[in-house]
Order: structure tokens, then sequence, then C-alpha cells
């Protein structure tokens, strides 16, 4: 069943949101080659309870982190602990606030130091895949044509989307319904309406679109070993059209 969110809880979302993305903006200060994963996700974890938060993913289904810290050919989930970033490597991170009961959820990829043109395009690809996903939300379209946006973007410029995780629905719960593919026909699945929130997250691989899950049960990497990036953002859909909430 998809929620459909009061303009209260909308109005809550949208500082769960804020907090999110404020603590994008504090943790990209710190990443830089020397600092590792685990100082990432302690700034961060501060940084959310500082603003009268808890981090949505400590402890979720057992996860370890604040945040998820997923580097290079980590795709998603990846625990934070005691990798050293270097230059030239990216770094993918999912942050998730919960204030007030609601949650917000964005993910990023970051450069870390100067990085090549083609991981350089691979990110700007997968940032844009992100947008041209938002740009079909809007009460009733549905909600493949977000799915066919992104994958249509992403394959042009011949990168290939996983599709073993998906988007999804959030509010109270950090994932509801709809799980929300990248991937797809347009004009298929349920109508968007006004108060669904959905939280858009494409996932682009540089090689092939095909992944694995390592031996501590949560970091899934590129089969391949190729680079991969992850963007998110929470959005709410309006009466005309939609609502990034995981904007400062």
């Amino acid at each position: 069943m998809i929620i459909c969110k009061t303009p209260r809880e909308l109005e809550i979302m949208r500082e769960a949101g804020r907090i999110v993305a404020l603590t994008h903006q504090e943790l990209k200060k710190h990443i830089v080659p020397g600092v590792t994963t685990k100082q990432l996700d302690d700034i961060a974890e501060k940084f959310i309870r500082k603003h009268d938060a808890i981090p949505s993913f400590k402890g979720y289904n057992g996860f370890r982190g604040s945040i998820c810290a997923s580097v290079n050919e980590e795709l998603v989930h990846g625990i934070p602990g005691d990798r050293v970033l270097k230059d030239g490597d990216i770094i993918s991170i999912d942050i998730g606030a919960k204030y007030n009961g609601y949650h917000g959820d964005s993910a990023w990829t970051y450069a870390v130091g100067n990085i090549s043109d083609e991981t350089k395009r691979l990110l700007e690809v997968t940032e844009q895949s992100l947008y041209e996903g938002i740009k079909e939300v809007k009460p009733g379209a549905r909600l493949s044509d977000v799915s066919h946006a992104v994958q249509t973007y992403a394959e042009a410029h011949d990168f290939s989307i996983v599709r073993e995780y998906v988007g999804h629905g959030i509010g109270q719960d950090l994932h509801e319904d709809p799980q929300i593919p990248h991937y797809g026909p347009p004009n298929k699945g349920p109508r968007l309406k006004p108060g669904m929130v959905l939280a858009i997250e494409p996932m682009v691989n540089a090689g092939t679109r095909y992944v694995k899950t390592l031996a501590d049960d949560w970091t899934v990497v590129t089969v391949d070993g190729k680079m991969c990036a992850h963007f998110e953002h929470t959005v709410a859909i309006t009466e005309t059209g939609y609502e990034i909430l995981t904007k400062a």
C-alpha cells in the first residue's frame, strides 16, 4: 500500500530531508585523501544527532554504521571502517536521518582528490539520470515513467543500470511501498498522486550491470571490478509536480 502524506507529515519530512542535505554538505568538507570511512561516519552521526535527529541506518537489520560508505567498485551498503581514502577514489555516501518519526534519505557519489575524466563522466551521467527521472514526477504520471527516463539516459551514455536494487517509498518507515526500479518500459505501474513520497536512487556501473554481495553480507560490488556511482533524492509529489525534500 502506498501511503500519501498529509501536509503536516510533509512538513516534518521536509525537515528530515534538510538535515540529510546538511549532513552531506558537512561531510563533503572532509572527503579528502587520508580520511577513513569510519571518521566520516563519526562526523555524520554527531552532526545528525546535533540536529535532533537519529541516523536511520544505524542498527537497521544489524547495520553497524550511521552512513553507508562505498568506495570505487563498491556500489552500496559499504560498512564504515579503517579504509583510508586515496587520491583518485570515489565514494558513495548514503545518509538517512529520522526526525520526529519520519525519514529523509539521500545518496551522493563524491570525488576524492583528482579523478579521471572517465570517472567524472560516470558521476555526471549518474547524477543527471536521477534528475531525468525526477522530471517525470507529477500527478497522473505512471511510476515506470520515472524508471524509463533513468534507464534511457544512463544507457544512452553507454553506462549500465543496476537492476537488483531499487528506489522506494519513504515516510515513517525507511522503506515503504512502492518499489521503484530504475529500468523498464514507460506507462506502467501505479499512478502518482499528491502526497506520495519517493526515494529515487539510480545506481549506475561503468562496466556491466552485474553486482554481487561480499562475505560481510552487506557490501555490494560490481562483478567486473569497475567503478560505479549512486545518487538519490527524497521527492514528494505535489499538486503541480514535485518537491525535492533532501536539499538544504
